[in-house]
């Protein structure tokens, strides 16, 4: 097995992982995961297309009863591969009013809207056409345009999917390229960016190949020279690939880190949530499950969860202050002072000093009463008061119940002597 064989497997299976990764939110998205479906599209076209490449499937379909079988499923796979990508670009850049000054490359994208299912139809029916007519496919080959240079049939039949895959991939280098000129995230300019160059060597590769079996037609190389000339542009797509599936990835992974970010907070959170949920379990929309039975509640949103379980915690909070004396927030404030703890922990550990005592006040059976004094707000939106609770939810865990117990009853004691001084 060759370099080029070893790079075809890896190419194959990268596309395939990208495919799969991205497949759950083209299937089952909502409206805004439309788009996604066609870019989906791509993936998997191209995916099935680099699997036909590949040293064993290729060679397994050429011997079959259908020779050559791999070149026809290849260019059937990339052929509708490229349509989904086409249409994803349209549903990209083309999304601007009909009415008013509409930019060229939206008016050129709507262009490519109209012709290219017209296109994409009459590539196959006339690809299908030429294999099993024009096409020498006396004797199984391994590599097409090496084994068919000189022959005028395979050159019209290559030269046909050529035409299409060329046109294709200028059309995403232009529209790419002035995607990458306007975005404004890094991550997006540098993603848009390994694209774009993906489609100019993919412009290239056409070219090159068109040009190689037509002049092939009129001087016939040499074997070996044909041969080194396919795998140097075999090794090329290789390339392609690679940049194109890197590149169309870069910007979902920011979503990755998000979504990590958030499965990390609800882990953190959990606990928490779940033992003030237990102490309110008609607050929250679904009864509190273990931390596994939450995680693979995939029919809500991870990002709405967790702004579910700030808000269930800032309710149960607002609850607990009516089971509780005034004099337990700077109780807890001294506990959580005490030791030179840092100001970094003292405000997480002071309120959660305060959520366990007052747990502990209505798991005892405190009459509820009025509102008492409760810590400040230390966010002004929703990702730092999530923040927030993280660390809140830290520190919770290293308050025993034993601790909290003594905090509320020197609570209790100082409000109570308070009292008798008033009096």
């Amino acid at each position: 097995m060759t370099p080029l064989d070893v790079a075809g497997y890896l190419i194959a299976g990268l596309m395939t992982a990208v495919a799969l990764w991205r497949m759950p939110a083209a299937l089952w998205g909502d409206e805004e995961d439309r788009r996604r479906r066609a870019l989906w599209g791509c993936y998997a076209g191209f995916a099935a297309a680099l699997w036909t490449k590949t040293r064993a499937v290729r060679i397994g379909l050429n011997d079959s009863p259908v020779t050559d079988l791999s070149v026809l499923i290849k260019h059937y796979t990339a052929t509708v591969a490229i349509l989904a990508i086409l249409s994803y670009i349209v549903a990209i850049y083309g999304q601007y009013a009909d009415a008013g000054d509409v930019p060229r490359h939206v008016r050129f994208a709507r262009s490519i809207q109209q012709v290219a299912a017209k296109a994409s139809v009459a590539t196959l029916v006339l690809l299908t056409v030429l294999f099993f007519t024009v096409v020498d496919r006396s004797t199984p080959s391994d590599r097409f345009v090496a084994d068919h240079a000189g022959q005028w049939g395979a050159t019209l039949y290559m030269s046909v999917f050529y035409l299409y895959l060329g046109a294709a991939s200028a059309v995403c280098a232009y529209q790419w390229a002035l995607a990458t000129a306007g975005a404004g995230l890094r991550h997006l300019r540098v993603g848009l960016g390994m694209m774009t160059f993906a489609m100019f060597i993919g412009v290239a590769y056409t070219v090159s190949r068109t040009l190689f079996l037509w002049v092939s037609v009129v001087d016939q190389p040499g074997e070996a020279f044909a041969l080194k000339f396919d795998e140097v542009t075999e090794a090329a797509q290789v390339a392609l690939f690679a940049f194109f599936a890197i590149g169309a990835s870069i910007p979902a992974l920011s979503t990755v880190r998000r979504r990590a970010k958030l499965w990390r907070a609800q882990v953190k959170l959990h606990a928490l949530w779940y033992e003030l949920m237990a102490a309110f379990p008609d607050q929250p929309f679904d009864p509190p499950a273990p931390l596994l039975r939450e995680l693979t509640r995939f029919g809500t949103p991870a990002d709405l969860r967790v702004d579910r379980w700030a808000a269930d915690i800032a309710d149960a909070v607002e609850k607990l202050r009516h089971y509780v004396p005034d004099a337990l927030l700077p109780a807890a404030e001294a506990a959580a002072a005490h030791g030179g703890a840092d100001r970094e922990r003292t405000g997480p550990l002071a309120d959660a000093y305060w959520i366990k005592a007052a747990l502990s006040a209505r798991s005892a059976g405190a009459p509820a009463g009025a509102a008492a004094a409760v810590g400040t707000q230390h966010a002004t939106d929703q990702d730092g008061e999530v923040a927030w609770l993280v660390r809140v939810a830290a520190a919770y865990r290293t308050v025993t119940p034993e601790r909290a117990r003594e905090l509320l009853a020197s609570a209790e004691a100082a409000e109570d002597q308070e009292q008798e001084q008033q009096a």
